[in-house]
């Protein structure tokens, strides 16, 4: 996958997806999410194991979400692993710079992370006024009293910080966050895929506690996919031409 906004690379069973909008800091525009959403896709067809998930340059993981262009079709879920995409394999984030609003998202939704020295994570959206409520579960994976302090404060939090907290496993020298998350993915990708695709699956589905906005966001996925089917396409174009439907059970 070379698309502009993010790329896609391959190499020992371990892929590196990287939001490409350096110029940007990496905002999550429509078009990023689509990539994004369609590289996850290719990441659970693949033969690949473990993915690393990172932001192009040192300044910016993402700034979040692009407010000139902003994700509305696709919605911002829809790119998140475990929510609009079920991703089964491991996803390491690999973080530099500044990681914010929905780009932390993301990365909470990673099953380990790595953070460059220069890292900040912040959740500006309750002074900015508005939210999508995905940031909710980081209290499942925190403590709680630290969860609240990040999403409802504003709070910029360090590397140093995100690792005392339980936000990110490691912290690197600024630059080799990349290379610190590769130290994973090396132990992943000659692990059992059986194995941990079945704990992912344990812990998303049946241990790790889900906010309104992802059960909302999981219902809707579950709808967009009829709308976007050959079926509903298939149906209406019978009943315009009278005849009985063939339908074929893909999901769109």
């Amino acid at each position: 996958m070379s698309g502009e906004l993010v790329t896609y690379t391959s190499e020992n069973r371990i892929a590196v997806i990287t939001l490409n909008r350096p110029d940007k800091l990496n905002a999550l525009s429509n078009g990023l999410v689509i990539e994004l959403r369609e590289a996850m896709k290719r990441l659970q067809a693949s033969d690949d194991r473990v993915a690393i998930v990172t932001g192009s340059g040192d300044r910016a993981f993402s700034v979040g979400a692009d407010l000139t262009d902003p994700p509305r079709d696709p919605d911002l879920w829809e790119c998140m692993p475990g929510v609009g995409v079920d991703v089964d394999k491991p996803l390491i984030a690999a973080v530099a710079g500044h990681c914010v609003g929905g780009a932390f998202c993301l990365v909470q939704f990673c099953d380990i992370a790595v953070a460059a020295e220069n890292a900040n994570f912040f959740y500006p959206e309750a002074q900015l006024g508005f939210c999508g409520g995905l940031v909710a579960s980081v209290a499942a994976r925190i403590p709680h009293k630290i969860a609240m302090e990040f999403m409802l404060t504003g709070k910029r939090f360090d590397a140093q910080r995100a690792y005392e907290v339980g936000m990110v496993n490691k912290v690197v020298p600024t630059g080799q966050q990349v290379e610190g998350a590769m130290e994973y993915a090396k132990i992943l990708a000659d692990s059992s895929p059986m194995v941990m695709g079945m704990l992912k699956r344990f812990v998303r589905d049946d241990v790790m506690a889900r906010g309104p906005s992802e059960k909302a966001a999981l219902a809707r996925r579950q709808l967009l996919s009829l709308a976007r089917s050959e079926d509903q396409a298939e149906g209406g174009r019978a009943f315009r031409e009278k005849r009985k439907p063939v339908f074929t059970g893909k999901p769109g």
